[in-house]
Formats: structure tokens, C-alpha cells, sequence
């Protein structure tokens, strides 16, 4: 068991959190809201530390990251529990922890060690973090992060975003992408989404993420019908990307299909998303992707500035066409693909 980073212990024995925006104040023999960060002897324990409960070889494309190393493989891990409760939850089963004590007894224990050894057998560019909320086992990504960066393997967050700004500052320099969902741009869709408060942070922390560590940075809507869909909640959100994180900065709009809480719900149609995209650059976005939805001609990259499809994409397969660099390979242009590593570690 390894004792957490980044906490307060206060009277009688309780503990505050700091790894994300909750900051849960936790009793003795209890857990946060993620279910998995729990006060052992007046001390934060990360119940989840190198328990695996899912790994995968995934296209990069998958996360969705479309600008950040594009046709790579990457090595995709999750474990259990989730600072939010989502109502449209895809992996509800993996992030909803009723009892933290079977998490020690159900799950593999994949060493950070082990987990590198793991990428680089099966040929992976690097490793990512996803399939539940990865800040709740921050300690073991961390861990695994710095041993990723000596070996030259790139590192990404699959994130709700919703952690602190002391935490990124500690994994800041081992991280490379901030893949982040945003949600909706209202405090009502946040708590009927994610039955979260203070989501701002969110964007502060994105932001954070973009400009203090240079992180490359994707965002991604789900948009759901009669929840998150109208014109203005879009259009919010593709003005934030645009003024923060900057315009070249992909945001993918995904397709919702009906799901745990939400199964009521159908899916989002397709006129929907495409009017999603063309909100989204009528604010000024270079790149607008249509996601969950195999085969549209928005999954592709064109170069804005002489209309050329730098990448082809058909689900997660891709082609890459037209890109040198990080650059159009016809006219030059800057198309924000990371595509090299900075081995330095960052400060």
C-alpha cells in the first residue's frame, strides 16, 4: 500500500484530499467520493495503487487525440473509480466502487515497472490513462510517467478534468496530453451530467495544462439530446477553446448513444453534430471533428488555409496524406500535430 500525495491531516484523525477539486474531507476507515482514495490511520491511502482492470493496445485515435501522434498505438490502462457519477457513464461497471475492500482482492497488479516493459513489448508509442477517471490513482500514473519519460514514451490523460491545480503541477513535467471532456457550460448540466459543482475548475485546470506545461491538449463534448445540445451551450464552449486553449486546439463533438441512466434518451442525430462542427468554427475553431460516427467526412483533417486532407480517417484507421512535421506538406501551414517528443523533462 502507498501512502498519497498531496493531502492535510486534520483533527481526530480526518484527512483532506488535494488531488482533485472536491478536496473530500474524509473520516477515519472512509473513503472520498471516488470510492478508491480512503483515511487509514489518519493517512490517505490509494486503494487502487497498480490494480488493473483494464488494459488495451488502442489506435491513439480511439482516446480521441487526432492531433497528437496520429497512426500510433498506445498502451491504455484503467482501474476503478470516478471523482464524478455520470448518468451517461460507458463504464459505469469500472468506476462505481460499492465496497473499495474487493478492489485488492479482483484486480491484477501491474507494476509501473511492468507497465513500460508492457508498452514497449507490444511495440506501443506510449501510454495513456483512461477507461475511468485517472486522477484517482494519481500516485501509481505518476510513478509510471516518470519511468515512461526515461524510456522516450509519450504519456496521456483520458481526464474529466476536474483536478487540482497542485496536482498538475506534480505531474506536469511527466505528462504530455490532457485529453479533457467538457461537459456542458452551465452549472445545470454539470449537476445533471456529473452531479458536480465548481466545474470551472475544470477549464482552469485545462488551461493550466496548455500553457504552464505545454501540454497538448484535446477536447471532447458528448452531446446529448435535450441535456447539452443547444446553441448556445455549444457555442460557449467552441468561444472557451478558441480565447484559452487557442483555435487550433481540436474539439471533437461525439455522437451520445443511449446508455446506464440515460437509456431513455436517443441518439444524437447527425444534423445535430454537424451543426455542432459548424458552430464550432463559425467561433473561429480550425478543427471541429465529428465523432461516433464512422466514415463522415468530418473525422478527416483538411488544412484550412488550402483545403488539403492532410489525414484520412475511417473510424481508427487512418491515413496519413499530406503532413510534414507539424505542418500542411502542401502550402505550410501550422496544423498543431504533435508528432516529437521533448525527452527534457519540463519545469
Amino acid at each position: 500500500m502507498e501512502e498519497a500525495l498531496l493531502y492535510d491531516k486534520l483533527s481526530g484523525n480526518r484527512v483532506r484530499c488535494n488531488v482533485c477539486l472536491w478536496r473530500c474531507v474524509i473520516n477515519p476507515g472512509k473513503t472520498g467520493v471516488c470510492g478508491v482514495r480512503g483515511n487509514e490511520d489518519g493517512r490517505v491511502i490509494p486503494l487502487n495503487y497498480a490494480r488493473v482492470s483494464s488494459l488495451a493496445a488502442d489506435p491513439i485515435e480511439k482516446k480521441p487525440l487526432f492531433h497528437f501522434f496520429p497512426g500510433t498505438t498506445v498502451l491504455s490502462f484503467g482501474t476503478v473509480g470516478c471523482n464524478f457519477h455520470c448518468a451517461h457513464c460507458q463504464n459505469w461497471q469500472i468506476a462505481c466502487v460499492e465496497n473499495p475492500a474487493e478492489i485488492q482482492r479482483s484486480l491484477d497488479i501491474i507494476s509501473p515497472e511492468q507497465a513500460v516493459k508492457l508498452a514497449e513489448q507490444q511495440h506501443c508509442a506510449g501510454l495513456a490513462w483512461t477507461y475511468n477517471e485517472p486522477t484517482v490513482w494519481f500516485e501509481y500514473t505518476l510513478d509510471t510517467a516518470k519511468l515512461a519519460r526515461r524510456q522516450g514514451l509519450y504519456t496521456v490523460y483520458v481526464t474529466n478534468g476536474f483536478m487540482t491545480a497542485e496536482a498538475l503541477d506534480v505531474i506536469g513535467p511527466y505528462l504530455d496530453a490532457w485529453r479533457v471532456d467538457i461537459k456542458g457550460f452551465t452549472d445545470g448540466v454539470y449537476r445533471k451530467l456529473a452531479k458536480v459543482k465548481g466545474w470551472r475548475g475544470i477549464l482552469e485546470t485545462a488551461e493550466r495544462a496548455r500553457h504552464k506545461w505545454n501540454m497538448h491538449v484535446e477536447v471532447v463534448t458528448n452531446v446529448i439530446p435535450s441535456v447539452n445540445d443547444d446553441d448556445a451551450q455549444l457555442s460557449d464552449i467552441a468561444m472557451w477553446i478558441r480565447e484559452k486553449l487557442g483555435e487550433l486546439t481540436p474539439w471533437h463533438v461525439t455522437r451520445f448513444y443511449p446508455h446506464h441512466e440515460f437509456s431513455h434518451l436517443p441518439p444524437t442525430p447527425i444534423a445535430t453534430l454537424e451543426k455542432a462542427v459548424s458552430l464550432g468554427k463559425e467561433a473561429g475553431l480550425r478543427f471541429v471533428y465529428l465523432g461516433n460516427v464512422p466514415g463522415h467526412s468530418y473525422e478527416n483533417t483538411v488544412c484550412y488555409n488550402c483545403g488539403t486532407q492532410v489525414i484520412e480517417r475511417t473510424g481508427y484507421h487512418t491515413r496519413i496524406k499530406a503532413l510534414k512535421g507539424a505542418n500542411c506538406a502542401v502550402c505550410g501551414a501550422e496544423l498543431n500535430i504533435r508528432n516529437t517528443l521533448n525527452t527534457q523533462v519540463r519545469k
